[in-house]
């Protein structure tokens, strides 16, 4: 948050209990807000709400949106992801704000990722999608602009500043991309 993210998503598949997971949430909320960032809990629609964060992001195996608006409430984030057209318009309707995509390029993440999306069928999803798409997966700065002219609202990365030898300098890279993109420096 410090580098520049403007959201911050709170994602822990190793935690064991709800406690912990609250706990963690807590100090990674408090953690980005003081950078004035946002910060959304993965999974869990209960965790997001008793700790105040500004939203949940849900997985295909999670939560149905419609029950997670009902714990989250009417004013929370709610992103879902999708890896194809299909699955992004099975989410027409829903009462979600965004949906992440991809993986774009790949991922090395996840032990069983989906195929990659592709910067043609970004396009294509980002046009028959009804909400903002987040671009996901192997995603590099160098990559921003032809995400976003693909039509993206935005790219969410993980293994690119997690990995990196230096996770500051890297988000830095990453908001000095989007900024010069949106500066229209193409």
């Amino acid at each position: 948050a410090e580098a520049g993210a403007d959201v911050i998503q709170y994602r822990d598949k190793a935690c064991r209990t709800t406690r912990d997971y609250m706990d963690i949430a807590a100090r990674v909320i408090s953690g980005a807000n003081q950078f004035g960032a946002q910060c959304i809990v993965n999974d869990r629609a209960d965790v997001a709400t008793a700790t105040e964060a500004a939203g949940v992001h849900l997985g295909s195996n999670d939560l149905n949106p419609r029950l997670a608006r009902r714990i989250v409430g009417p004013h929370a984030q709610i992103g879902a992801t999708a890896n194809s057209l299909e699955q992004v318009l099975a989410l027409s309707g829903a009462p979600i704000d965004y949906i992440g995509v991809g993986p774009i390029y790949g991922t090395t993440s996840k032990a069983n990722p989906a195929p990659p999306v592709g910067l043609d069928m970004l396009k294509t999803i980002t046009a028959a999608s009804t909400v903002p798409i987040i671009a996901i997966g192997g995603i590099e700065p160098r990559n921003i602009p032809a995400l976003m002219e693909a039509g993206a609202h935005g790219v969410a990365v993980l293994s690119a500043v997690t990995c990196a030898k230096d996770p500051v300098a890297a988000t830095n890279r990453f908001s000095q991309a989007m900024d010069l993109w949106l500066k229209g420096g193409r």
